[in-house]
């Protein structure tokens, strides 16, 4: 499984709680994409920008991003992923409508995998907003395993740290990280500090897709997107600016790292328990 996976990253500006603009002008630069590429990263809430209204702008599964997600995946032969506002049917403990922060993993046959935000940004009442997720999601695309998270989920090394089983000859659970992202300029350096973290933790590629400008409660947002090698060494970022970029990682070099420094063989051996389990 030598195989190089090519990936791009949208960094972009986003219309405040502007759906059907968002999916327009996000289309435009997908078609505009020169390269071939297998895998197109979105920002977090893609289509709304980081709101907590979201019963103004929450949809179903059937809803028109997800079937907009579908249509784009299937025309473009692309896997396409990134996180939107969802309503599921049912009540929360306290009778609240059912929200999620969803990630959607989206194949271009229209079948499509799932993760809820598991860490919910207290600080802006996302944890009033929305319910947690439970589960992660580690997809699988032509032999790469890939462990995909959501922005705030990036201060928590726990959730997203290798879990390795009990026999030494065990390999890594996953190849690539990816965090989808609104975060802002003002704790950009938490950002390029923990994603180069997790990279080396983990001994993985890492890639953070963040967005840039201004939203509707005015955070600055300036993107420092970035791709990182299980070293941690940078491949990639911009500041500032609005950036569609295209990267084939290497699955050879993966395999040198973890070779030559096994580290990941030494990694603690534990279990992630959910809130309601002892």
């Amino acid at each position: 499984m030598n195989q190089s996976l090519t990936v791009t990253t949208i960094q972009t500006t986003l219309h405040w709680e502007d759906k059907a603009l968002n999916l327009k002008m996000i289309e435009k630069k997908i078609n505009e994409i020169k390269e071939k590429t297998e895998i197109v990263i979105l920002p977090e809430m893609f289509s709304t920008g980081f709101s907590m209204r979201p019963e103004k702008l929450a949809e179903t599964m059937d809803g028109e991003t997800v079937q907009w997600m579908k249509r784009v995946a299937a025309e473009k032969k692309i896997i396409l992923t990134g996180s939107i506002i969802i309503k599921e049917e049912g009540l929360t403990e306290t009778g609240k409508p059912r929200y999620f922060n969803r990630l959607i993993w989206m194949l271009p046959n229209g079948q499509y995998g799932v993760y809820d935000k598991r860490h919910r940004f207290a600080y802006a009442g996302e944890d009033a907003a929305f319910t947690a997720g439970a589960k992660r999601l580690i997809a699988s695309v032509k032999g790469w395993k890939i462990n995909l998270l959501v922005c705030y989920d990036l201060r928590f090394p726990v959730w997203a740290r290798q879990s390795l089983a009990s026999v030494p000859t065990a390999s890594p659970e996953y190849d690539i990280l990816i965090y989808v992202a609104n975060w802002p300029d003002r704790r950009i350096h938490a950002w390029r500090t923990l994603l180069q973290a997790r990279a080396i933790e983990n001994q993985c590629y890492v890639i953070g897709v963040n967005r840039v400008g201004d939203d509707g409660n005015n955070i600055h947002y300036s993107g420092e997107s970035m791709v990182v090698d299980p070293m941690g060494e940078v491949l990639y970022t911009k500041k500032e600016e609005e950036d569609v970029f295209t990267i084939a990682l290497e699955k050879d070099h993966l395999n040198t790292i973890r070779e030559k420094f096994p580290f990941w063989r030494d990694a603690d051996k534990f279990q992630v328990l959910n809130d309601d389990e002892d």
